[in-house]
């Protein structure tokens, strides 16, 4: 099992930054891919970003320039380093670890981009 604890969310205004960590803990050898998801109000959980072990990014195109995710080496801790934040950043975003197995997800985390 693993298990997902996600921090650095918030109220930001337009144009400002958030960086969001997410911390693996229980079987995380096994995690090969971590990536983050957005949820906006009323609308399905899409792909932000994700990373394999290997480091390879994978990024929505909508984000593509703003935001960066990265890894350390022990496949533990992601974070995601969000600037030039537009309001349609806007929802809850979910850390997002996968195994061979199966997809693990923590409980998501609020980011409101609002003037």
């Amino acid at each position: 099992q693993v298990q997902l604890e996600e921090r650095g969310g918030g109220l930001v205004q337009p144009g400002g930054s958030l960086r969001l960590s997410c911390a693996a803990s229980g079987t995380y050898y096994r995690i090969n891919t971590m990536g983050w998801y957005r949820q906006a109000p009323g609308k399905q959980r899409d792909l932000v970003a994700n990373i394999t072990r290997s480091g390879i990014t994978n990024y929505a195109d909508s984000v593509k320039g703003r935001f960066t995710i990265s890894i350390d080496d022990a496949m533990v801790l992601v974070n995601l380093q969000m600037n030039s934040l537009k309001s349609e950043d806007t929802g809850v975003y979910y850390c997002s670890a996968m195994t061979s197995a199966r997809e693990y997800w923590g409980q998501g985390i609020q980011v409101t981009v609002s003037s």
